[in-house]
């Protein structure tokens, strides 16, 4: 019996994630909704489903499992509906725009039985795979990091510049890699952060120092209007003589030694869903529900990659490091 999904929000997101599902044989898409109709609409017969009018709609049509592909802001309310219903979420970034919600969705996630997982795609993109698979082996014992996680602008789409639909820029984008960060090198223990609103109505540079209880101290960056300049994601990673440094997702590059070759491991040939990690999250996720197993990112990891952008904001409108648990 085919696991049934129902899609809330049929945007650039939905799409992917339906047209991913539908290709899965464990799967059936049943139905798909969207505040816009017409987009609906548009989606449902693509991948087998039925358009309907509301997340209610959804719940009623028998779904065992809800993606929602909303607005960063409007997560919140349907990921609880769904818990309460027995329903397993997955829910793109972030968890939730707000400490308070993100602690809403963690409580009604631990009581489960229904499971939850957020979709921090990143950590499935075969370049950061190698760059953890590298770390996990010993190959790279990390001293110190340099990351940088830009945006070339926020005016396409037009909603991408409204902080009441993105949360903010650090929400919006620079979320993905400050999840990277903790899931490289463990967890934040504090951040430092300079920035401010230089082109858009909110800020838009951060110059952000995280200090890991490791003891491993990293320098972050994140521009919202550096153009769309290759690669406007990086993490180098640094050891003794040794670095390792990925260009968004199309390469790794790692030099294990003073003298020794560069070795480079290229990704850029394959496609996006896969190359971005869309494809094996997706996959592990209905494995998890099909077995009762864990979720591979976990309602913990998306509280913390919220609590790590709000301490991150913390910091640069009170001018002062902040300490990581946040109170």
């Amino acid at each position: 019996m085919a696991l049934r999904v129902g899609i809330l929000g049929a945007g650039y997101m939905g799409t992917t994630h339906a047209t991913l599902l539908a290709r899965d044989e464990r799967v059936k898409v049943t139905a798909v909704a969207d505040t816009d109709a017409a987009r609906a609409e548009a989606l449902a017969p693509k991948v087998g489903a039925k358009a309907v009018a509301s997340l209610e709609a959804l719940l009623d049509a028998g779904i065992e499992a809800l993606f929602v592909t909303t607005p960063n802001t409007t997560h919140r309310a349907p990921a609880l509906a769904a818990l309460k219903a027995g329903v397993h979420v997955f829910s793109e970034k972030p968890m939730a725009t707000s400490l308070t919600e993100a602690r809403q969705i963690r409580e009604a996630a631990s009581r489960g039985p229904a499971l939850y997982q957020v979709g921090h795609n990143r950590r499935f993109a075969p370049a950061y795979k190698a760059a953890k698979a590298r770390l996990a082996d010993g190959s790279l014992r990390v001293t110190s990091a340099h990351i940088k996680m830009n945006r070339g602008e926020l005016q396409q789409p037009p909603w991408v510049r409204d902080r009441a639909v993105t949360g903010g820029f650090l929400y919006e984008s620079t979320i993905h890699l400050l999840d990277m960060a903790r899931w490289l090198l463990g967890e934040v223990a504090w951040v430092e952060v300079a920035g401010g609103a230089h082109v858009y109505r909110e800020p838009d540079d951060f110059s952000m120092l995280l200090g890991f209880a490791s003891g491993i101290h990293t320098a972050f960056t994140s521009c919202a209007h550096s153009t769309w300049l290759f690669p406007f994601e990086r993490v180098e990673l640094f050891g003794a003589h040794a670095a390792l440094v990925t260009e968004e997702m199309e390469r790794v590059q790692f030099v294990p030694g003073l003298g020794k070759p560069v070795q480079t491991q290229e990704f850029g040939p394959l496609p996006i869903p896969e190359k971005w990690g869309y494809a094996e999250e997706d996959r592990l996720f209905v494995e998890a529900v099909l077995t009762r197993g864990s979720p591979p990112v976990t309602a913990e990891d998306g509280y913390r990659s919220v609590e790590l952008v709000e301490a991150c904001y913390r910091s640069l409108e009170q001018g002062e490091r902040v300490t990581l648990p946040l109170p």
